[in-house]
């Protein structure tokens, strides 16, 4: 299993790294810029990320880098798995479009704890999130099923199924 560490606070290596471990899943950890030739060499048969929102359309908000990873994998001929809890699905926003993308403190990018990588007077941007259009996905695992295209059926059904069972 590889552990795509992700910038500016490596995520991928202080967490997700850590559950696989935790789990007993052999874990090995790359950089966020390896991703293209893992895949490239065949070190990768699937793509699994999560999604902090997820439209009715089945468009993806997950950590900035997703879409990246998704068009590499579409290129590769890899699937793109999206795991979410249901919660995360958003029936009332209709497309990734719609939502918004926090911008983070310049400082994540600029500084490693007290220590400046970046010169003085250079502009930064740090939008934390990126949107993943559903055309990229293979499916979205939940809870409480698998939804594929067309999203906006299928992940309806899934929503009024947790809404009845609540």
């Amino acid at each position: 299993m590889l552990a795509d560490e992700t910038r500016p606070f490596l995520q991928g290596a202080r967490l997700t790294a850590w559950e696989l471990v935790k789990d007993g899943i052999d874990t090995t950890v790359i950089t966020d810029n390896m991703t293209a030739s893992m895949m490239r060499l065949g070190h990768v048969d699937l793509v699994v990320v999560g999604a902090d929102r997820i439209a009715a359309n089945g468009d993806v908000a997950n950590k900035i880098g997703t879409y990246g990873v998704a068009v590499l994998a579409r290129e590769h001929g890899i699937p793109f798995y999206v795991a979410a809890p249901l919660s995360t699905i958003d029936l009332d926003t209709p497309d990734g479009s719609r939502i918004p993308i926090e911008e983070r403190s310049d400082r994540e990018v600029t500084h490693v704890g007290s220590t400046r990588l970046t010169p003085e007077g250079a502009k930064i941007r740090n939008p934390a999130f990126d949107v993943t259009p559903a055309t990229y996905v293979t499916a979205i695992i939940t809870e409480r099923g698998v939804a594929r295209a067309p999203y906006e059926e299928t992940l309806a059904r899934l929503a009024g199924q947790q809404a009845a069972r609540a």
